[in-house]
């Protein structure tokens, strides 16, 4: 089921990149990060997801970003 749930969100990550949807993406990566220390993937998750919360100029006080920053910062 993990690895079914980890595809899905994979799939969301490139759907929304492709679509230039960011939100979206950081949504797809916010998911998919947190299945990934189940799995040991500690680094790439924190890679993908400091990734995506670059591109924001703003917006910082969105519960999605805050919501991204604690996620980065619980990994740091």
């Amino acid at each position: 089921m993990t690895a079914e749930a980890e595809a899905c969100f994979r799939q969301a990550c490139t759907v929304a990149r492709r679509q230039q949807a960011k939100s979206l993406e950081l949504r797809a990566a916010m998911s998919l990060s947190r299945l990934w220390p189940r799995q040991g993937k500690h680094e790439a998750d924190r890679q993908l997801l400091a990734e995506v919360y670059g591109w924001f100029t703003e917006g910082f006080d969105t519960v999605d970003l805050q919501e991204a920053r604690v996620l980065l910062n619980k990994w740091s």
